[in-house]
């Protein structure tokens, strides 16, 4: 990079007076007088966060180390060649925030500043009189100045902006300080333009989020608001979302004579992507003409559509795990699509059992699939408890899973309702992670036999 320098460089050289007015660029300041008077400027301006007021900060200190007696600050994004933006201008009387006032600044093209801007690299001239002509654009803020220094901004390697500093005098400005003003105004640029960009960062984030709570809220409308009444079955009920939505799914199905379907559903995937396969699953589970049994039907026909309309073109897949509760029979008729089994304890034994008889493949990966069933009849006291793997994959701070071992523990809690247990697990899980956030969704419904 070059700094093209005016003819008259040798006589700048001994030109000292008007780069000193102002005081501090005066020979008598002691270097402890400059370093307290910058080490100030830095303090007041880390205390502040709008790049409008930083600048005005930046600019009345900055002017007693670069004085001039006229700057602009010019720049040209979003813009063609030759066309530039008059951002700032020392002799405007009101102030214009460019940031969000950009309509009302000056638009001009060419010029010797359009030269400057779209010239990329930083220049000092010791008389520009002899280069500015009768119809520039710029001439009402050039006409009656001689020395200029051009100072640019970069971004991606170009001048995006640029700030330019006016003296009356022919060669006024010293060019052995020229470098250190060049530094401290692309340092200040940087700052600005990053504080801008967080700005903007920061409500895009805002925009984000408040996007994704309606997700989440659409998403947790779609599970039970109520757990239902089931004779001979007491419920209780935990969901947990990594992140704002997920990919678990749980519901229940009334169904003629008295029996339940009882599903529990767990989306490949975290978030957003898995919360819309979550809302695609419910909305295919409810869509079976009639009633939604016996649950090997159900499996197939969401596993069809699927793999048919959804999956296609995605890797996506849905583990599933759906039963059917008779309350006069005390039995649970099964099937299992790549889910994990629930577990069965019964009061009573030490033994804890899992629902794994039957199972079949993750739903939406092969078409035209036929799921199997199976019956388990149970008993007054036995507790069921369907799971997503966030429960059992949960880690402790040495990367050791929870596993169903710790699972099958606290459900030999015979003494505790339904919610009881539910507690019990949830509170084991925090006490054995530390209490810290899920890495993935979790689910548990424990389901008592009475």
């Amino acid at each position: 990079m070059s700094t093209l320098i005016s003819e008259d460089r040798l006589q700048s050289r001994t030109t000292t007076t008007q780069a000193g007015r102002g005081g501090f660029g005066a020979t008598e300041q002691t270097w402890q007088e400059r370093l307290a008077f910058i080490d100030q400027l830095m303090r007041e301006m880390s205390l502040e966060e709008d790049p409008q007021t930083i600048y005005k900060l930046y600019g009345s200190r900055i002017r007693k180390l670069v004085p001039a007696v006229r700057s602009l600050s010019l720049s040209r994004r979003g813009l063609e060649p030759p066309w530039y933006r008059i951002t700032r201008s020392s002799t405007w009387t009101e102030e214009i925030n460019p940031w969000k006032d950009k309509s009302r600044l000056p638009l001009l093209q060419g010029g010797l500043l359009g030269e400057l801007i779209y010239g990329d690299e930083p220049r000092l001239i010791g008389d520009i009189a002899p280069l500015l002509r009768d119809d520039d654009p710029a001439l009402d803020y050039l006409a009656g100045f001689h020395s200029l220094v051009a100072m640019p901004h970069y971004d991606q390697g170009r001048a995006l902006n640029m700030v330019v500093l006016l003296e009356k005098e022919p060669a006024a400005f010293d060019p052995e300080k020229f470098p250190e003003w060049f530094w401290m105004s692309s340092l200040f640029g940087r700052l600005t333009h990053n504080l801008r960009l967080r700005d903007e960062l920061k409500r895009a984030y805002e925009i984000v989020e408040r996007e994704l709570k309606v997700v989440a809220d659409i998403q947790r409308s779609l599970l039970p608001q109520t757990l239902p009444a089931i004779p001979g079955l007491e419920l209780g009920a935990y969901y947990q979302t990594s992140r704002w939505a997920g990919g678990d799914y749980y519901d229940f199905f009334p169904l003629p004579e008295g029996r339940w379907g009882i599903l529990i559903a767990d989306v490949s995937g975290h978030g957003t992507p898995a919360a819309v396969m979550m809302a695609i699953t419910h909305s295919l589970a409810h869509s079976l003409p009639g009633h939604p049994e016996p649950p090997g039907r159900l499996l197939g026909h969401v596993n069809r559509q699927l793999s048919q309309r959804y999956n296609a073109r995605n890797e996506g897949f849905v583990t599933a795990f759906y039963g059917v509760f008779d309350p006069a029979r005390r039995t649970l008729t099964y099937a299992c699509a790549g889910h994990n089994p629930p577990r069965l304890k019964r009061c009573g034994q030490n033994a804890v059992h899992s629902l794994d008889e039957i199972g079949g493949p993750p739903l939406g990966l092969i078409d035209d699939l036929e799921y199997e069933e199976t019956t388990v009849t149970l008993q007054p006291g036995h507790v069921l408890a369907f799971y997503t793997d966030g429960i059992t994959e949960a880690t402790d701070a040495g990367g050791v899973q929870f596993g169903v071992t710790r699972l099958d523990a606290v459900l030999g809690r015979c003494d505790l309702d339904a919610p009881g247990i539910v507690a019990a697990v949830i509170e084991a899980l925090d006490r054995f992670t530390g209490g810290a956030p899920p890495e993935d969704d979790r689910t548990l419904l424990i389901a008592k036999v009475g």
